[in-house]
């Protein structure tokens, strides 16, 4: 764990315009990190300007594409000599080129016909022929600019999901509160054409989503959502949840985990009329980004799994979370939940290093992780 401080002590120096950290020290620090035999995590991405890595997506031609929510830019990251390590950073938005505020916290982003899409609070934009001008992607796209601008939970995770849909969750504006009837699409999940018309809604009392996957067989929507603050260090639990029908209502802000009344939204409440989690992941652990394994890298007991990055509780009088995790299904059925990849957090000191934002596959199979407080993306991958 020395390794690992000496590390953030590092990034502490370049933050205040100092010695530059490299990749070399950061990752040091991950042989502090614990993953099962035969896995290795190491640095993909680093410098170059790369801050507060969020949602990651990856072009037609092997470009990665990365969003932040508090930097205001999407980079473009790109492997020249396919060595598994980036080598070249180039930034494609900046919110500082436009004046509205409402085009901030670019952190969502997909993918779709050589085409970059962006979301930016209330705006979705797009960036044509992407890959063909990453130094000068010119002036975007406008799909859509009529979602909410409410900047709490307005940051978002985006995808094109099996029909050719755009889905776009809008997060609660709030910690707790009910917009259901003033406007439906917050704390929902809504999904459109690539161009933004038909926008209509697919789950409903969603409090915040910020990593969805499809099951690569049944096609289903599975999404991981973060639990209300203020009931306590252990409740209520984030959530894996599952979409088997469009239209379903999973509970916020009446029911929280499936089985616990909202304190001031909850009386009269019949949890039973709500869908209940897949599974009930750990208390504020910031359950954010999320994936099916599809690859063939890894063995074949975690194929059609699915991980999560786990972004790390705010206020939890003890920490939770600050890890990647695995939950195992059996007949579509989430039978567990353990740890992948730990020692972000150091339990005994309570000090972090680093905050898993999303887990992505690459082509040959091995997973890269986002981490948005060391400003870094990695790569996890496996031999015998």
């Amino acid at each position: 764990m020395k390794k690992m401080l000496f590390a953030i002590l590092i990034a502490a120096v370049v933050s205040n315009g100092q010695t530059p950290v490299t990749a070399a020290g950061i990752e040091d620090g991950l042989t502090d990190i614990k993953l099962p035999k035969g896995f290795k995590i190491e640095v993909y991405a680093y410098g170059d300007g790369l801050k507060n890595a969020r949602q990651m997506v990856l072009g037609d031609k092997g470009t990665l594409f990365v969003g932040s929510r508090n930097d205001g830019k999407v980079y473009a990251i790109q492997d020249t000599d396919n060595d598994n390590k980036a080598d070249k950073t180039t930034v494609v938005y900046d919110v500082k080129t436009f004046a509205a505020a409402k085009l901030a916290m670019p952190s969502g982003l997909a993918f779709k016909d050589g085409s970059l899409y962006v979301s930016a609070i209330s705006h979705i934009l797009r960036f044509d022929n992407i890959e063909s001008k990453l130094s000068n992607p010119g002036e975007p796209v406008v799909v859509v600019d009529s979602l909410p601008d409410a900047k709490h939970h307005g940051w978002k995770f985006i995808a094109f999901g099996p029909d050719d849909k755009l889905y776009v969750p809008v997060g609660a504006p709030c910690n707790i509160c009910d917009n259901s009837e003033t406007n439906p699409t917050f704390a929902a999940i809504s999904r459109m054409n690539a161009d933004g018309s038909e926008q209509e809604i697919v789950a409903h009392g969603v409090r915040n989503t910020v990593g969805f996957d499809w099951h690569p067989d049944t096609g289903e929507l599975w999404f991981t959502e973060n639990g209300r603050d203020m009931m306590g260090d252990d409740m209520p639990a984030d959530e894996l949840n599952k979409v088997s029908s469009d239209g379903q209502h999973f509970g916020y802000p009446f029911i929280h985990q499936g089985d616990t009344p909202d304190p001031q939204f909850g009386k009269g409440k019949n949890p039973s009329d709500f869908v209940a989690p897949e599974f009930k992941l750990g208390a504020h652990v910031g359950a954010l980004g999320m994936r099916f394994y599809r690859g063939e890298m890894f063995p074949a007991e975690y194929k059609n799994q699915i991980f999560i990055a786990e972004h790390g509780s705010w206020n939890r009088s003890e920490k939770s979370g600050y890890r990647i995790t695995l939950v195992r299904l059996e007949n579509d059925k989430a039978i567990s939940y353990e740890p992948f990849a730990e020692g972000f957090l150091d339990p005994s000191s309570g000090r972090v290093s680093g905050r898993p934002s999303d887990v992505m596959e690459m082509p040959d199979g091995a997973l890269l992780v986002a981490d948005d407080k060391a400003n870094a993306v990695y790569r996890i991958s496996y031999k015998e």
